[in-house]
C-alpha cells in the first residue's frame, strides 16, 4: 500500500509541530523519519496512524483519503518504543490478541489463530517462548514480541516509533538487522522513527530527515549522506566540523587557506560554512609556514584500527566565531603512529574534502 502525505500541519498550543508536509511513500518501501528530539516525526507517525488529527492536509492509502477513517479501520500496525505489551498474558496471547478482538465475521477460527500465531513467533524467531510472560524477557525479545503481535492482524502499513530507542547498542545492531532482513521478506510498506542517523542510514530505502517541523530532505542513504540539501542536513548525520569563511568568485577562504568552490562561482564576499568530516581532515606535523589550520593535539583516543584526535586551534580566526573550539580528526592508527605524535604537539590541519554553503543556502524558507 502507498502513503500519500498532503500539506500536513499540526499546532499543539502555541507550538508547530508540522508545517505543510508532502511526502510519498511507495508500496513495500521502509523509509525512516530522522532528526532531532521534537522536530515532528513522532506526530507525523501517529496522524499516518489515526492514532492524532492533522489541523490541515490529508493522508492517502493509495490514493484513498483516510481523513475520516477510523484508526481500527486503516489496517495499520504500530510498534512503540516501550513494547507495550500485555504483562498480565503470555507471549503467545500477545501476538493472539488483535485476531481475537476482530469482529466475529472476521474473526479467525481458534486453530487457524493458534496455526497464525506459532507462524509470527518463528518468523521473529521466538516461537520457543510461547509461554512466558514479557517480565521474563530480554529487552530485544520483547520488541521482536511486539512487532509479531503488530503484523498478527496482517496490516497494509507497519509504523515504527523509536522502536530500538529503549535497548543497548549491541542489542540495537542486532535488530536493526534483523528488521531489515525480515522486511526484505515481507515487504510490508513500513516507516520507522529514529535521531538515530546510523540506524536510519542502515536500514531504510529512503531517509526523511525533519527538521522544525519541514522536510529538510528526501534521498536514499547514500544521497543524504553524500549530498546533504542544507547546513542542518550535513551537520545532523554523523560527526562534522564546521568552519566559518568568505566565499568570492568560486573561491573559499576559510582560516588562511584558499580552496576552490566553482558551485558558488556567483558569490560575491558572502559568508560561507564549510563542513568537514572528521576523515577528511589531513593531519601533519606542524612545519613552519605550512598552509592549514594551526593546532594543538590536546587528546588522542586509539582504538582498534582508527585514532580519533582532537585538536585546539593556536589562533583564533576574528572572522570565524567557530574557531578556537575543538576540531575532531579521524587517521587510521597506523599512520598516526608513524607521525610519532604526543598530546602537546603542534600539528597543521588541511581539509581533503568539504561541502561549503554560502549564505543563502542557510537561510530557513
Amino acid at each position: 500500500m502507498s502513503i500519500e502525505i498532503r500539506n500536513v500541519s499540526k499546532r499543539f498550543g502555541d507550538f508547530q509541530a508540522l508545517r505543510n508536509v508532502n511526502l510519498d511513500v511507495e508500496s513495500g518501501e521502509l523509509v525512516a523519519l530522522l532528526g532531532p528530539s521534537g522536530c515532528g516525526k513522532t506526530t507525523l507517525l501517529r496522524i499516518i496512524a489515526g492514532l492524532e488529527t492533522a489541523d490541515a492536509g490529508s493522508i492517502l492509502f493509495s490514493g484513498e483519503d483516510t481523513t475520516d477513517v477510523h484508526v481500527r479501520e486503516r489496517q495499520v500496525g504500530f510498534v512503540f518504543q516501550h513494547y507495550a505489551l500485555f504483562r498480565h498474558m503470555t507471549v503467545f496471547e500477545n501476538v493472539a490478541f488483535g485476531l481475537r478482538v476482530k469482529p466475529r465475521s472476521t474473526r479467525p477460527v481458534e486453530a487457524k489463530i493458534k496455526e497464525k500465531v506459532m507462524d509470527l513467533l518463528k518468523l521473529v524467531q521466538l516461537d520457543w517462548l510461547a509461554d512466558r510472560y514479557p517480565s521474563q524477557l530480554s529487552g530485544g525479545q520483547r520488541q521482536r514480541i511486539a512487532l509479531a503481535r503488530a503484523l498478527a492482524v496482517e496490516p497494509k502499513v507497519l509504523l515504527l516509533d523509536e522502536p530500538f530507542g529503549a535497548l543497548d547498542a549491541k542489542v540495537r545492531k542486532e535488530l536493526r538487522r534483523w528488521l531489515r532482513r525480515l522486511h526484505d521478506e515481507l515487504h510490508v510498506t513500513s516507516i520507522f522513527v529514529t535521531h538515530d542517523q546510523e540506524e536510519a542510514l542502515e536500514v531504510a530505502d529512503r531517509v526523511v530527515v525533519i527538521n522544525k517541523g519541514q522536510i529538510e530532505q528526501v534521498g536514499s542513504p547514500q544521497d543524504v549522506w553524500d549530498k546533504p540539501a542544507s547546513p542542518f542536513v550535513y551537520g545532523f548525520l554523523g560527526d562534522v566540523n564546521l568552519f566559518h569563511g568568505r566565499a568570492d568568485h568560486g573561491e573559499v577562504q576559510l582560516d588562511g587557506m584558499r580552496f576552490d568552490s566553482p558551485e558558488h562561482s556567483g558569490a560575491r564576499d558572502a559568508k560561507a560554512l564549510a563542513y568537514v568530516r572528521p576523515h577528511d581532515l589531513s593531519v601533519e606535523r606542524y612545519t613552519p609556514g605550512a598552509a592549514g589550520i594551526v593546532a594543538t593535539l590536546t587528546r588522542a583516543i586509539v582504538v582498534g584500527p582508527t585514532a580519533r584526535l582532537e585538536l585546539e586551534p593556536v589562533e583564533s580566526n576574528p572572522d570565524n566565531p567557530g574557531s578556537g573550539t575543538i576540531i575532531e580528526a579521524q587517521l587510521p592508527a597506523q599512520q598516526f603512529r608513524d607521525l610519532g605524535l604526543q598530546e602537546g604537539d603542534k600539528v597543521v590541519a588541511t581539509p581533503r574534502k568539504a561541502k561549503v554553503f554560502v549564505e543563502e543556502d542557510w537561510v530557513s524558507p
